[in-house]
């Protein structure tokens, strides 16, 4: 994976409107059998090339909720990182990941609830570009204060 900043923490204190972080990572074979292995979905449009190709899709995509899974990396790893407590996520999912595809995972500050430590997130995936999810999440940002 490739980040755009260090993993770690940044509390509800130093969080900045427009603030964005990413990860841009290659979905691979491996990643979508072993999601279907932990999430038990195992849909054959994932995992068997003959099926797939017989779909709407003409092969093989990812599961979407591993796509999003990208979003929930950079959330708890870079903004607002370790210690950030999902609260909700709306998705939308606009065309599919396939096998060998680098997906471009960002998240962006939107609007910021100091008192209450939530944040909410602008949230997009690209391939090449072009959009393959977007949504919004709300998070708890840490704080200095319970550190």
């Amino acid at each position: 994976m490739l980040d755009n900043m260090p993993r770690g923490t940044i509390c509800i204190e130093d969080i900045e409107m427009g603030m964005v972080r990413h990860l841009r990572k290659v979905v691979t074979d491996r990643d979508i059998e072993l999601f279907a292995e932990v999430s038990t979905d195992r849909n054959p449009v994932h995992l068997d090339d003959d099926y797939a190709n017989d779909t709407i899709f003409e092969g093989r995509i990812a599961h979407g909720m591993l796509t999003a899974g990208l979003i929930s990396a950079v959330i708890g790893e870079q903004l607002p990182g370790h210690g950030t407590v999902y609260m909700g996520q709306s998705l939308k999912f606009l065309a599919p990941v396939r096998p060998g595809d680098m997906v471009h995972a960002e998240v962006e500050v939107i609007d910021i609830e100091h008192a209450k430590r939530r944040v909410k997130l602008d949230c997009r995936c690209m391939v090449n570009g072009k959009k393959v999810l977007i949504g919004e999440a709300t998070v708890l940002a840490p704080s200095r204060k319970f550190d």
